[in-house]
């Protein structure tokens, strides 16, 4: 079964930011024939993978749900033990998780016809992220 991987490198500005992958994830995925999935996988413990519709107003909400279930500002035990400020982030990435598998077809992703592959960094302040992106099929 062939293989391919590939890098992304994504500047965010954190804080929720919300950054739209489908593009480069499809551009890597085009040259493929045949069927099989690509995995899209973020490393790091306070930034997620999922797919949404990327669009502002749902941009804004799901942040204003992560703002009430995970609040910034809560007393967190690992802010407390590390000198930190950003447990609010890693409890918001290990809920929506690191990594999501989309199903392709001749070269194109099974995405719904407004589901993007988003990338989420819940860290409070600007990153540079690698995606690995692995395609199997």
């Amino acid at each position: 079964m062939p293989t391919t991987s590939a890098q992304l490198q994504i500047h965010t500005d954190g804080n929720g930011d919300v950054v739209d992958l489908t593009p480069r994830v499809a551009e890597i995925v085009a040259g493929t024939s045949g069927a099989g999935v690509a995995a899209v996988f973020v490393p790091g413990a306070t930034a997620a993978i999922t797919t949404m519709e990327h669009e502002p107003g749902n941009v804004f909400d799901l942040r204003q749900l992560l703002d009430r279930l995970v609040p910034r500002e809560q007393g967190w035990e690992h802010n407390r033990l590390n000198h930190d400020t950003n447990a609010h982030a890693h409890i918001r990435a290990a809920i929506v998780g690191p990594s999501e598998t989309i199903p392709f077809e001749a070269g194109r992703l099974m995405l719904g016809a407004w589901q993007q592959i988003v990338l989420v960094d819940f860290d409070d302040r600007p990153r540079e992220r690698t995606v690995l992106v692995n395609v199997i099929g």
